[in-house]
């Protein structure tokens, strides 16, 4: 058998270029390296438990296992053509350095639970990553409402002004969404923490008999329970695409809103040049192209989300070469996340808000009509016809261009005898956000409360981030 191929034995020809050409990793897949190495001082020591290595033996391939992984961060070793993934790359240059000894390696173990052990463990440390890249847009937003909890603006639905609220309101909305997606990858890493490792091909290994204790060796809490469901699955890698298609989505949400705040017909926004763009053809253009191609790259979590769901729906259950296509999927979620993330931390931190243009806008629209409603319903006017008389005033400040607040008390009680002059005390903005003072309203106390409850809810997950590889067992909730 050829020194680069883990298998062929029983073969009599070598495999075809165009066979290789789609069999092989491309360079990306190598950044499993140093999971490779970790899984395979973790084997190293199973095969010292079993009797196949010596003490002198498993220290030497543990012991050079870590100066491959060390020489290859570095750059000073790298993989060769002929290196079909990262499993031939470390055993290529094990047997180089230990001979026979390294050779020995290979017992006990397949691929197909090294492969499932690998994007695991990679992906356990990226969602701990990935946490902590959240967190700084956490921290933006926080930073941003901290300084508008007063600041009034329209709040809408179906894209049309509704209600007035604080500015700050919308801004925690967001950090809500992206709270819960730092909250699904602590609960996906509790999930993700049984190990292949001892499973073999699929139906467990003969002679690493205590895959229990490189679990632990691995950070893991346990083995896998089933072998065939250990090198077969990928639910894990699928979930985390979710976390992260998910992720995308709620970015995509606020990279909508920052690009109409930042447009001219809104001028909510100013966002700073070194988070903007230009145009080639018109000088005056200043674009949120980070908003705009955040929202593009969010097309591709999804993809890659659908990707891994249609590659497992009709495979028998084991280990098939389709599950391959779990690392060009997550790999590629992954990359997108650590270039947006930064992206979107600096633009939210560094944006600059009118707060006399979203003033102005609070009333637009009308929105003060629900105050008018409310105010009715209070008085012992039930809600139907609190409902038909305000509505009236709307109609009737539509044919006269007026705003609520400007009708006449005249006018007012043409419309109905309900209609006093008193209830010009609840249209203002300012009324109306405190009006809304019960828990998760926007009035600006319960914005205020909001934002500490978040702040330490941040801290924790911060912890959390910060906490390093290691079992999943008491991580904080």
């Amino acid at each position: 058998m050829s020194e680069t191929r883990l298998w062929g034995a029983r073969f009599r020809s070598a495999p075809d270029e165009a066979l290789m050409n789609l069999s092989r990793g491309g360079m990306e897949h190598f950044r499993l390296t140093h999971y490779d190495a970790l899984s395979s001082q973790a084997h190293a020591r199973e095969l010292l438990r079993a009797g196949v290595l010596n003490a002198e033996e498993c220290e030497a391939i543990v012991s050079k296992l870590a100066e491959i992984d060390q020489a290859f961060a570095r750059g000073e070793i790298e993989p060769s053509p002929g290196d079909e993934d990262v499993h031939t790359f470390m055993e290529r240059v094990l047997m180089a350095e230990l001979g026979t000894t390294g050779a020995k390696l290979r017992a006990g173990r397949s691929r197909n639970d090294q492969a499932a052990n690998n994007l695991k463990l990679y992906l356990r440390d990226e969602s701990r990553s990935i946490a902590g890249l959240l967190l700084d847009v956490q921290d933006a937003l926080m930073l941003q409402a901290g300084q508008h909890l007063n600041t009034l603006a329209p709040g809408f639905t179906h894209l049309q002004a509704a209600q007035p609220i604080v500015f700050a309101h919308q801004l925690l909305a967001h950090a809500q969404t992206f709270s819960r997606d730092i909250s699904r990858l602590m609960d996906w890493r509790r999930r993700s923490a049984g190990s292949p490792l001892g499973a073999a091909a699929m139906a467990g290994s003969a002679i690493a008999l205590q895959p229990e204790l490189s679990a632990v060796d691995l950070g893991y809490d346990a083995p896998c329970e089933n072998s065939i469901d250990a090198v077969g699955s990928r639910d894990h890698v699928a979930e985390f695409l979710f976390v992260a298609a998910m992720l995308g989505v709620h970015l995509s949400r606020l990279s909508e809103e920052i690009t109409l705040w930042a447009s001219r017909q809104f001028r909510w926004v100013d966002l700073d040049d070194s988070f903007s763009t230009g145009s080639s053809i018109m000088p005056q253009k200043k674009n949120p192209d980070i908003a705009e191609l955040t929202r593009g790259r969010a097309a591709r979590l999804i993809g890659m989300l659908t990707t891994m769901l249609v590659a497992l729906k009709g495979l028998p259950f084991s280990y098939n070469r389709d599950l391959a296509e779990d690392k060009f999927a997550a790999f590629e979620a992954v990359d997108v996340l650590h270039k947006v993330l930064p992206a979107m931390a600096g633009m939210l931190r560094t944006m600059r808000v009118d707060v006399e243009a979203m003033r102005r806008h609070a009333t637009q629209g009308f929105t003060l009509a629900t105050e008018v409603a409310d105010w009715l319903s209070r008085r012992g006017v039930p809600f139907v016809t609190a409902h038909e008389i305000t509505g009236a005033m709307v109609r009737m400040c539509e044919d006269q261009g007026l705003e609520l607040h400007e009708l006449s008390d005249a006018d007012m009680a043409s419309i109905s005898p309900e209609l006093l002059p008193e209830v010009r005390s609840v249209l203002t903005p300012e009324a109306a956000v405190a009006a809304r003072s019960g828990y998760g309203g926007t009035a600006p106390q319960q914005v205020a409360a909001q934002l500490e409850r978040l702040r330490a809810t941040v801290a924790a997950q911060r912890n959390w981030s910060n906490a390093g590889a290691g079992p999943a067992t008491g991580e904080p909730a």
